[in-house]
This record gives structure tokens, sequence and C-alpha cells, in this order.
């Protein structure tokens, strides 16, 4: 069986930054695109040196390839916390300012303060320490990309959960997504209690 790699450029861009924030934080979101469901949010500090074989941007990564680093992420983290923000949230603020809410449970939950903050993407929340924006940071940064793993595995399954509950809707295959699959659902069986109105204007004026 192939080795898996240590991509060390994402450690490398942390480690330059620890010269001057020496307790670093990642953050990222899982799940601002779906028509249902919270959206998560992780943030991760990973102490200087450690290193992860195989960590990378969650979105390059096999299902079974995160669940393996979710307990690695865990057990190497100086610190982690997968925060959310409900459905309600997300229709009575929208998507954004429920993403940033989430983002900043997730980092006031660590228990541990950071010196800064790296979120992934082009908007910072408003949290108690110092932040910068990284734009596509889990390609970039080994903390935010642990970040994003824990934050798509904590919502993964979280959705698989939820199809349980609500097994007509087939959450377990498209996560709760725009698929075909899902829209012929939501035609079939209308909308669910954890289903984003907001997202859904279109579908509710079409019935109404």
């Amino acid at each position: 069986m192939a080795k898996s790699i240590v991509h060390t450029e994402l450690f490398e861009f942390d480690s330059e930054l620890r010269k001057a924030y020496p307790i670093l934080c990642g953050v990222d979101e899982a799940g601002r695109g779906p028509l249902a469901g919270d959206v998560y949010a992780a943030a991760v500090i990973l102490g200087e040196g450690v290193t992860i074989e195989g960590l990378n941007d969650s979105k390059k990564l096999s299902e079974k390839k995160r669940e393996e680093l979710y307990d690695i992420i865990i057990d190497k983290a100086d610190a982690y916390c997968v925060a959310t923000a409900t459905v309600e949230e997300i229709d009575t603020l929208n998507i954004l300012q429920a993403t940033m809410l989430a983002m900043k449970r997730a980092v006031d939950g660590l228990g541990v303060k950071p010196d800064h903050a790296l979120i992934d993407g082009n908007k910072i929340p408003p949290i108690e320490c110092g932040a910068e924006y990284v734009i596509k940071g889990d390609a970039r940064s080994a903390s935010i990309a642990a970040a994003s793993v824990l934050a798509k595995v904590s919502r993964d399954r979280y959705m698989k959960k939820i199809a349980e509950e609500y097994p007509q809707y087939a959450f377990e295959q498209h996560k709760g997504y725009g698929t075909k699959i899902h829209y012929e659902r939501l035609r079939e069986h209308g909308i669910s209690d954890v289903h984003r109105r907001t997202f859904l204007k279109k579908l509710i004026n079409d019935e109404s």
C-alpha cells in the first residue's frame, strides 16, 4: 500500500506565521451551499512540529480518507472545536452571517485562546483574537485544512443521522445539496423542518 504523503508546504505556511503568533488557529466551514441542514464550522490549533500524513483540503480527499484523518487530527491537535448555526439561524440571519456565527462559536469553544486565527475564504467572523482571511486556505494552511476535515466529516455524519429521520429525501446520498434527486424528492414530499426555506423561495412560490 502506498505511503501517505505529508504536504509539507501546508505545515511550512503555518510554521512561518507561528514566529509571530505561537498559538495559531485554523478555521473553516462546511455546508454553506446545501438546501438543508445546519452549517458547520471547526477551529483547530496544531502545535509547532506536528505533521499529519495525507492532510489536505477536505474537498480533495475521499470520504474514507477524511474519516481516517478526523481521529488523527483530534488526537494531534492542541485544541479543537466543532460548532454549528441552525437552519433557523440561517433563515433568520442569512447564510453568510450564520456561517460567521458558527465560526465564532468554534473559536470561542476552543478552551485555548489563540494568538491569531486563519479564516478560510474572504471574510472574518467577529472573534476576540487577531485574524486574517486566507483565500483557498484549506489548500494552503495545515490548520485550516485540519479544520476543513473536522467540519466536513461532522456535517456529513449529521446529515446521515438526519437521513434516518427523513428517509424520503435521501440526505445520505446528497448531504442536502441541490442535486437532481433532492429536487425530485422535494417536489414529491414538500419542504421539511430541516430545509432552508430561504434557499427554496422559487420552489415555495411555484407551489403557492
